[in-house]
């Protein structure tokens, strides 16, 4: 089997929880990708930037949560730009089925099994 795929996510701390489910859909033993992510609570300094843009940067391709609260995370925000200045695709997936938030630049698709994992056979 090939390497695993390590995909970073970007989401809003208030989407915490939705963060858990999608990281539980690695844990399938045949599952061939990982996801990490760096979610602080404190303030983001030029430390954390550092060490996201080092995660980011070994990851194969950035899977943003959206949501209503992806429109005031300063923190998802700059892991987005993050991204996209390493070169890393970046793939927005709605955090809940009844928000269709847009964050320009990033496009996004419903969450589903297949929208995901597409992407990270795409990586």
């Amino acid at each position: 089997m090939a390497d695993k795929k390590v995909v970073f996510i970007a989401f809003a701390i208030e989407d915490e929880r939705q963060r858990d489910f999608l990281k539980g859909q690695s844990l399938h033993p045949r599952a061939p990708y990982e996801f990490i992510d760096m979610s602080v609570k404190q303030a983001y300094d030029s430390d954390w930037q550092n060490k996201v843009r080092t995660r980011i940067r070994r990851s194969h391709g950035v899977i943003a949560l959206i949501s209503k609260n992806s429109l005031t995370s300063s923190g998802q925000k700059w892991e987005i730009q993050c991204a996209k200045d390493e070169g890393k695709r970046v793939r927005g997936i709605w955090a809940y089925s009844n928000d269709r938030t847009d964050i320009p630049g990033v496009a996004t698709y419903s969450w589903s099994d297949k929208n995901i994992s597409d992407f990270i056979d795409s990586l």
